[in-house]
């Protein structure tokens, strides 16, 4: 058995950070997968404190998940994706901590109002002067990252590193939404990003992951919960 084991749906935006982490620095691990909890009506937490999701490894239990995928990437820095984050105390160190700290404070509150609002409420529950009003500060966030990425390849450099990675599940919504996609698209630098970090192979095996939730057979799908999650990251 592996000794890392990842507690959670990977349609749960806090634990598909935690997957594509894991995939980038080739840890294995164990999926535990809450599928068979009925009756559940769970909103999703953005910030990795969720009802059932959690990582367990040899130094004990964490719920946060950009403080797991730090701890992944200092502790098996030997192996996988080296570049994910620099030496403490280097320029590139210091630039990847500027875009967590910038993904935290300005991008992933407007980013999750949108998607808890548009992919995990039925449309008559959703709040359209929040959504708006969301979208706005979206825009602006954005116009920052299309003017940083007229300099560099990626947001903390000319690598991919967890600056990166942490923008993967809301912007994967945001995308395939029909109502937000063209915050992304609409912008020729962002939309260059988001073509390379989405097209990573860790990335796209959680994807696959994802994907396959939509195949569960329609006696599971009928639980609330799992109904949730599928309208909010497995919309076709």
């Amino acid at each position: 058995m592996a000794s890392v084991q990842v507690s959670g749906c990977p349609t749960w935006p806090e634990v598909a950070r935690v997957l594509a982490c894991l995939f980038e620095k080739d840890v294995e691990f164990q999926l535990i997968r809450p599928c068979n909890y009925k009756g559940l009506k769970r909103m999703p937490s953005i910030q990795g404190k969720g009802l059932r999701f959690s990582y367990q490894d040899g130094d004990g239990t964490r719920h946060d998940s950009r403080e797991i995928c730090k701890h992944i990437a200092e502790t098996y820095a030997h192996q996988g994706n080296k570049d994910l984050l620099a030496k403490t105390g280097t320029v590139e160190r210091d630039s990847i901590d500027q875009w967590l700290k910038t993904e935290v404070e300005i991008f992933d509150r407007p980013s999750t109002e949108l998607v808890l609002n548009l992919g995990f409420k039925l449309p008559m529950e959703a709040d359209r002067e929040v959504i708006e009003k969301d979208k706005q500060r979206l825009n602006e966030v954005l116009d920052e990252y299309e003017k940083r990425l007229q300099e560099t390849k990626f947001l903390a450099g000319d690598k991919f590193t967890l600056a990166d990675l942490f923008h993967l599940p809301n912007t994967q919504f945001l995308v395939s939404n029909d109502e937000c996609c063209s915050l992304i698209r609409s912008r020729k630098r962002v939309i260059r990003w988001w073509d390379k970090i989405s097209l990573r192979p860790s990335w796209q095996r959680v994807v696959e992951m994802q994907q396959e939730i939509s195949l569960l057979s329609e006696d599971t799908r009928r639980h609330r919960w799992l109904d949730i999650e599928l309208r909010g990251y497995l919309r076709t």
